[in-house]
């Protein structure tokens, strides 16, 4: 680590300039609480670090008519004082603060969260639930990305060299709209998910589910979006059937691993019945915002 070039730039432009003209391998540092660890084990060996806090457009959080914008290096701490995206997304903000400790959430942010590219990633089934999409920069321009489709295995993502996310778009959710995502983990503070399950979902004035996703995290090589939960709620008034099916459609998208902190059976199970759970608070929460 002796001749690792520290870099703080304060535009978009000159981050992406810096990533992409590294000379060896380079590293974008958001929050920084995964790439430090790494950094200290020796895990990755970058010859520069590009710090992203400097950068306005990462720092901010904007709600815009019918979108919100979060910035990549916003921390959990920040993210949990907006009233706004408390409001819209409860589950996303919830995700974001089971990372980490406290000193922890003053840095970790969704960005960096999404971009450490690890399957078990608190935030990123709950923002894959909220239908997020990320703003990405690169020396070739903007372009934008759905989070589910970022991470393509372990550690590892879809983006270009020098390229960066620089925010987050959610929608602004309709009147009796409701999101949750809860996680399973063998300590009662600060470890990694068995499995992670996001839900949200939106009633119409009778009831009846007219929109609805779910993220699942630490089930596959990588978050995934589980296109038949939703079918499984979509037109139902999200009684014990819709969710017996949407139960059995989380459990039936798994492809997990045996590990110390689960079977493969029991990863199955448990994320049927967390996407049970997260959607009985999502409706909840819908019910509640009309």
């Amino acid at each position: 680590m002796s001749n690792l070039r520290f870099e703080a730039p304060e535009t978009v432009e000159d981050a992406v300039r810096l990533l992409a003209e590294a000379d060896g391998e380079a590293k974008p540092l958001a929050g920084g609480t995964d790439l430090l660890v790494q950094l200290r084990t020796d895990f990755v060996r970058p010859g520069l670090i590009v710090d992203l806090k400097r950068i306005p457009a990462l720092m901010d959080v904007t709600v815009n008519g019918g979108e919100i914008r979060v910035g990549a290096a916003v921390s959990g701490a920040t993210l949990g004082k907006n009233e706004a995206v408390t409001a819209a997304w409860p589950g996303v903000v919830e995700a974001l603060e089971l990372i980490g400790s406290t000193q922890i959430q003053g840095r970790a942010s969704l960005g960096g969260n999404l971009c450490n590219g690890s399957p078990a990633a608190d935030s990123v089934p709950a923002l894959i639930a909220a239908g997020a999409v990320c703003e990405i920069a690169g020396p070739g321009g903007t372009r934008s990305m759905p989070v589910e489709d970022v991470v393509t295995g372990p550690g590892q993502l879809a983006l270009g060299p020098g390229e960066i996310v620089v925010s987050f778009v959610m929608p602004k959710p309709p009147p009796r709209s409701g999101d949750a995502y809860l996680r399973f983990i063998p300590r009662t503070e600060m470890d990694i998910a068995v499995v992670g399950a996001g839900v949200a979902l939106t009633l119409d004035e009778a009831g009846v589910c007219t929109h609805a996703r779910l993220g699942l995290g630490a089930v596959a090589p990588r978050p995934l979006l589980v296109e038949d939960g939703a079918k499984a709620l979509i037109g139902t008034t999200v009684d014990d059937d819709a969710l017996a099916n949407l139960a059995a459609a989380a459990s039936a998208a798994c492809n997990p691993i045996d590990d110390k902190r689960g079977t493969i059976e029991y990863r199955v199970k448990v994320a049927g019945v967390l996407a049970r759970r997260a959607a009985l608070i999502a409706l909840e929460r819908a019910r509640s915002n009309g």
